[in-house]
């Protein structure tokens, strides 16, 4: 049985209806999610659209509370509000342990962009800046005890970069006139037209930027 969130909002929101519902700022977390779980590399941050559903979801337990506990659909909304809820932190979650895996690499990406374009939000940014000072004072201090040959870190040697060209299954969401599919071991290139709704196993850099505007949905 589906559960449409919305009935546990409150009605007087109806009166100023915003153009983004809180069904559509879950589907937008729930694509992102999934987006984000599958894709090789970190993605531009959703942080104001889980902002968002958390607010919702506070106003929700609210409006649950004043329910009957004999109303049939109660437990049914308490299961919903546990896979929203699961939704939002296994996406940060995700995220985190993107950062913790190329936070070198995620910096340095992140250094060059402006502030409109930033994939990181403020609390990620912070977390990756300290994560990697602390990952440097730790290496610091076991190549201290090291024989003087081996205490030296070539600073690229540290920098562990994400697989851009692994697969990842993918559905599109719109008509894709042209893709290009790189062969990395012949050194070709292949041109081909991904329609509506069609499912495909690809590499990811090759619909990398169309995953971040939301033309090609991971799955």
């Amino acid at each position: 049985m589906d559960i449409d969130i919305r009935e546990l909002i409150d009605d007087e929101d109806d009166e100023n209806q915003e153009e983004m519902t809180a069904q559509k700022v879950l589907e937008n977390v729930e694509r992102a999610w999934l987006n984000e779980k599958f894709s090789p590399e970190i993605l531009p941050h959703q942080t104001d659209y889980v902002e968002c559903l958390l607010e919702q979801i506070k106003g929700m337990e609210g409006n649950l509370a004043k329910l009957s506990k004999t109303d049939p659909k109660v437990d049914l909304h308490k299961l919903e509000l546990e896979r929203i809820k699961f939704v939002i932190t296994s996406y940060l979650r995700t995220r985190l342990k993107k950062i913790e895996s190329f936070c070198v690499s995620v910096l340095e990406e992140e250094a060059t962009r402006s502030e409109e374009d930033k994939y990181l939000s403020p609390a990620e940014l912070q977390f990756a800046k300290e994560f990697a000072l602390n990952a440097d004072n730790h290496f610091d201090t076991i190549l201290r005890h090291m024989p003087q040959l081996y205490n030296k870190l070539d600073r690229n040697k540290k920098i562990i970069e994400p697989n851009l060209n692994s697969f990842v299954f993918l559905k599109c969401n719109k008509h894709i006139d042209s893709v290009i599919i790189k062969n990395t071991l012949e050194g070709q290139e292949e041109e081909i037209v991904l329609e509506d709704s069609s499912q495909h196993l690809m590499p990811y850099s090759s619909v990398a930027e169309f995953v971040k505007n939301g033309t090609v949905q991971l799955i």
